[in-house]
């Protein structure tokens, strides 16, 4: 498997790496491995040591099971969660009979291991072994909550746990605040539906109050405060700093579910990405220390991102790489992973890989049912398609993000920004109306909730309607000044877009010098952004086409979609054969065709022809 895993891995420097990780991490933890278990003595790490004696003896040995014992809480104090867990199973298995109770201890403590770790085979194995002794209620709801905390994304398997957990809690409103608290978790993530999710955390932090858990009480309202944000609540920010304000010297479930860190990815939606550069950089050695590697992952994922919009790409590609090899070494679900890889790409790498990313992101949250992260794949191969003119194909792609969202109630547009991308390719798909409808629909929420960078996008959208509308000067001001708001915001890969619609919207209306200074200030920005991809798209774009194929005064008057179709045509394509190139239906290329045939004052495709050779 390992062999055919490299071979599936040649050509993309990511996917080795992690293929070597995961190689190495099986060398140092097989059991099978007859050198290893048989001299213990040659090991250097006394963990190591331990537990190769363990390995080499089968019958039970108490003061071998505490020494297992004692390994296991090494490696939880070094944050080696997974190792810790196998040797939590290990010393169970080496515990007497005739100690019940320390070997039930031992199997809790290793599922909350691998619960920690993201080990959802250590987790299942260690419950199954509780739940088939005489375990307490209390026992068995931390069992079965930690195969749910190791399910990663794939919480929508899992009813039936949810179901045992809270019958096991009844009673207890510390456990039932627990049971609740990760079944708000679910109803966001596998459900798609933030208000139920919302309900549950306040039912969770309720139940806490009673319980006297103050951290699970600041979780819940953490809870409440990411749905707030999702469906527009102005309330949001102050439900986030009463949870703030709650003591919690502990994280036990997660600090990707801590307020400390919401407030960082609201820094984040809100582009004040200084602040939680900073804030991550701080949070990063204290998950790495914790041993969840869906806590370290988060940090890396949010980092890709800030650095992302930073116009930092080279930084964010070195996050993004080093998520992707956790998730493959820890066994984490593997979406989220494959949605940051995609979008790494998409900004500072190649559109190629970034679009076998995203497809890739796309199955796996498909498979496990997560709604967040099928809309993030599914907007990041948009994207990519946008850029690399397939607009019709990035019309469908995002229209689908469009449909997930409204399924899921989002209503604030700083959090999944494909809108303006939608009215973009609207445009290039020759549907200026419909992205203006769009465009106006966005703008009342995103001006009533302050989201500025939000409404720059849009104003960019805005200003390609204008272009193929005809309103050219109108267009270009428009450009102009939104890309000057972008400088402002601190957001260079978005002016450097901005630059490129600038540049389509000179050329429409003949002004060649004006298009190629802005084509040559986008390929800066993006040169100076790490953006690699898209310095590609401004440098080919700023390469003459010959006259005698595509004379610049034919195609001003056409938009982009009329000018590809128009080229095919000339080319001597059947409306069948132009329609299937484009992905749109032959009523369309019809229509389009007419409206080409009046603007270029030709009757015919012999006709058409001719004027783009130049009469």
């Amino acid at each position: 498997t390992f062999a055919h895993a490299m071979d599936d891995a040649a050509g993309d420097p990511a996917l080795q790496a992690a293929v070597r990780l995961r190689t190495a991490w099986k060398h140092n933890l097989s059991d099978g491995d007859p050198v290893r278990s048989r001299d213990a003595a040659a090991v250097d790490d006394p963990v190591q040591a331990v537990r190769h004696r363990a390995l080499a003896v089968d019958a039970p040995d108490e003061w071998l099971a505490a020494e297992i014992t004692r390994a296991a809480a090494a490696c939880r104090r070094r944050g080696q969660r997974a190792l810790a867990a196998e040797l939590g199973l290990l010393a169970a298995e080496r515990t007497p009979s005739d100690r019940p109770g320390d070997e039930l201890a031992r199997l809790v403590t290793a599922a909350e291991d691998a619960g920690w770790a993201g080990r959802a085979d250590l987790a299942r194995r260690a419950t199954r072994a509780v739940l088939a002794r005489d375990a307490s209620p209390s026992d068995r709801v931390r069992s079965r909550l930690a195969v749910i905390d190791a399910a990663g994304q794939a919480l929508g398997t899992l009813d039936e746990t949810f179901a045992h957990a809270m019958d096991d809690a009844a009673g207890d409103p510390a456990l039932q605040a627990a049971v609740r608290l990760r079944t708000a978790w679910k109803h966001n993530l596998s459900d798609g539906d933030p208000v139920r999710s919302r309900d549950a955390a306040a039912e969770a932090g309720r139940l806490a109050a009673l319980g006297g858990d103050t951290t699970a009480e600041a979780m819940a309202l953490t809870v409440r405060a990411r749905m707030g944000r999702i469906l527009g609540d102005p309330d949001a920010e102050d439900i986030l700093a009463e949870a703030l304000a709650l003591p919690t010297p502990e994280v036990p479930l997660g600090m990707r579910n801590a307020p400390q860190y919401l407030a960082v990815r609201h820094a984040l939606f809100d582009d004040r990405l200084d602040d939680a550069r900073r804030q991550l950089l701080v949070l990063l050695p204290a998950v790495q220390r914790t041993g969840s590697a869906e806590d370290v992952f988060e940090v890396l994922r949010s980092l890709t991102e800030v650095e992302q919009r930073s116009g930092r790409c080279r930084v964010a590609s070195a996050h993004a790489r080093r998520a992707l090899e956790l998730t493959i070494e820890a066994g984490l679900s593997p979406g989220p992973a494959w949605y940051v890889a995609a979008m790494a790409e998409a900004l500072g790498g190649s559109f190629a890989r970034a679009a076998g990313y995203a497809r890739r992101g796309i199955q796996a949250s498909e498979e496990e049912r997560d709604q967040v992260f099928l809309s993030r794949s599914l907007y990041a191969l948009g994207l990519v398609e946008l850029a690399t003119g397939e607009a019709a194909k990035a019309v469908a792609t995002l229209r689908r993000v469009a449909r997930l969202e409204a399924a899921q109630q989002v209503v604030d547009p700083s959090i999944l920004r494909w809108h303006g991308d939608l009215a973009e390719a609207l445009v290039a798909a020759d549907a200026p109306d419909e992205a203006a409808e769009l465009i106006d629909e966005v703008r009342a929420v995103a001006a009533a909730l302050g989201r500025a960078p939000v409404l720059a996008a849009l104003d960019r959208a805005r200003g390609l309607v204008l272009s193929a509308r005809g309103d050219a000067a109108a267009a270009v001001d428009l450009l102009r000044e939104t890309a000057a708001r972008f400088d402002a915001l601190g957001l260079p890969v978005e002016r450097g877009r901005t630059l490129l619609a600038l540049a389509r919207a000179e050329r429409r209306r003949r002004r060649r010098a004006p298009a190629a200074t802005a084509l040559r200030a986008a390929a800066e920005v993006f040169a100076q952004a790490g953006a690699k991809p898209w310095a590609e798209l401004a440098g080919e774009r700023r390469e003459p086409v010959p006259a005698e194929v595509v004379p610049a005064v034919a195609l001003a008057a056409l938009t982009d979609a009329e000018a590809r179709l128009a080229l095919l045509v000339a080319e001597g394509a059947s409306n069948q054969e132009a329609a299937a190139k484009l992905f749109v239906s032959v009523k369309t290329v019809e229509a389009r065709l007419t409206r080409i045939y009046q603007k270029l004052e030709v009757r015919s495709r012999a006709q058409l022809a001719t004027a783009l050779r130049g009469r």
